[in-house]
């Protein structure tokens, strides 16, 4: 009988401790400095939709660049380790010898990030995209220094855990002799005729596995990814990480399939491997032309590999970024023809063909989806009640809050849930516990030891941050 008075005493004391902690945020949810105080001790659990490389901070970037003398396109602020034939390109060496170095400094940051950016000189989405490929170069071979940071800030910013889409899986297979594929694959797409698409990425796929690529993904995992992440101690009492593999979606349909195979067979093969993604401009003409085939990649290798979990992004588009009837199906075809487990971005979900009844299906199936909020204002100009975070809401989808990419876009996980705050007044103290829970709960662990353990941690942390705010 004790027992159970003492465990009664304890919930009514986290019950006291949680409704404080509730009447607390409403009191602040529209000062900014306060909601970033509040949010900044309270605990955030994971970042689920991630890019390693654009979470990194221009500034290490630059630093690593200047120290290992990398040039500089002078025009374009590219960076890399050799000296093309074509161009102005010139070493730091040189720019710092000359007295310009600091001048490129800083146009260097708001080429390789958002910083100063006026909202007038370059389109945003443009800006974002590109600058990806500018630094790229300063990231190769630094990869331990970037999760040393990554992990460090999380800890810092009481982030928990990180599924982050860390690099493209190398692979020397030539497809060359299955090129002829490309046109067939495309105009099969364009009658919709999946049963001979399938059949095909059968021959394909076939051919993929004879060439390797099973070795190719079995080296990446372990002389990679799991030497990477265990001379690095990446995993603590504090911090797990886990890693997406991913595909570029501008690629040719039959070097993307090849990269998605071995991308599933990798994280079929190995418990840090979560899952599978895939990315690039949605935007992009091959992007938008080929996009129900890729969705057919995605469940064909899924019949493949049925264990494997898989995300993407997916709807991360607006009217006026592409032609009205292309918002009316991207999403649906991610989750009913692809089978997606999440939905990273989801924008556009209000223009969906049947839109409510997507809405019910994911809600349903719990199928999640990743909001945004910093990206989406930044690259889509959509934000406040343009954004469909309460249409999701209010159909019961589960909802997870994440960053993107915090360095490009000069922002972190904090700042996420005070335009939250600030800016939905329906999302309640307990939606947002939800929302955190549900970055764990709804994560691509395999591990589920590893995930109880990050829900015990996340038990202990909200009961530590809710005791800081008095009873009386």
């Amino acid at each position: 009988m004790k027992i159970l008075y003492t465990i009664l005493f304890a919930f009514l004391l986290s019950t006291a401790y949680s409704q404080k902690a509730n009447e607390y945020f409403e009191k602040i949810r529209d000062n900014e400095a306060e909601l970033t105080a509040f949010f900044s001790q309270m605990p955030k659990g994971g970042d689920l939709h991630h890019h390693f490389s654009g979470s990194i901070y221009a500034e290490p970037l630059l630093k690593r660049a200047i120290e290992d003398n990398f040039y500089l396109n002078i025009e374009t602020m590219d960076v890399l380790k050799e000296r093309p034939s074509k161009g102005k390109w010139e070493q730091f060496s040189v720019l710092k010898n000359n007295g310009t170095l600091e001048l490129f400094k800083q146009k260097i940051l708001q080429k390789w990030s958002v910083k100063d950016y006026n909202g007038v000189d370059y389109p945003s989405d443009k800006l974002f995209f590109e600058s990806f490929m500018k630094f790229e170069p300063a990231i190769q071979g630094n990869f331990g220094q970037g999760l040393i940071e990554l992990k460090n800030r999380a800890i810092t910013e009481n982030v928990s855990y990180i599924e982050t889409q860390l690099s493209t899986i190398p692979t020397t297979i030539n497809t060359d002799e299955l090129g002829p594929f490309n046109s067939r694959l495309r105009k099969l797409a364009l009658v919709k005729d999946e049963k001979k698409i399938l059949k095909s990425l059968d021959s394909i796929y076939t051919s993929l596995i004879k060439k390797g690529a099973e070795t190719d993904a079995k080296n990446f995992n372990i002389n990679f990814v799991t030497k990477l992440h265990n001379d690095l101690k990446i995993d603590d009492s504090q911090f797990t990480m886990r890693y997406q593999n991913f595909v570029l979606r501008f690629m040719e349909p039959v070097d993307l399939f090849k990269n998605l195979v071995i991308a599933f067979i990798s994280a079929d093969g190995s418990p840090l491997m979560a899952g599978v993604n895939i990315v690039s401009p949605e935007d992009g003409e091959t992007s938008m032309n080929d996009y129900w085939l890729h969705m057919i990649m995605f469940k064909y290798c899924h019949s493949r590999y049925p264990n494997v979990k898989y995300t993407m992004h997916a709807g991360e588009l607006t009217l006026g970024l592409v032609q009205p009837e292309e918002l009316t199906w991207h999403i649906s075809a991610a989750v009913y023809t692809a089978g997606t487990n999440r939905i990273g971005h989801g924008v556009d979900i209000a223009y969906e063909k049947d839109a409510y009844d997507l809405l019910r299906f994911m809600a349903k199936n719990k199928i999640p989806v990743e909001i945004n909020l910093v990206s989406n204002e930044f690259i889509l100009k959509v934000k406040e009640n343009r954004h469909p975070l309460t249409l999701y809401k209010n159909f019961g989808v589960p909802i997870v809050i994440s960053t993107d990419d915090a360095g490009i876009l000069r922002s972190n996980m904090t700042e996420q849930y005070v335009l939250l705050a600030k800016r939905y007044k329906n999302i309640s103290y307990a939606d947002i516990k939800e929302f955190v829970y549900n970055s764990i709960n709804y994560s691509f662990i395999r591990e589920e030891k590893v995930r109880k353990n990050l829900l015990n941690d996340l038990d202990s942390r909200f009961k530590t941050f809710e005791a800081k705010f008095p009873l009386q």
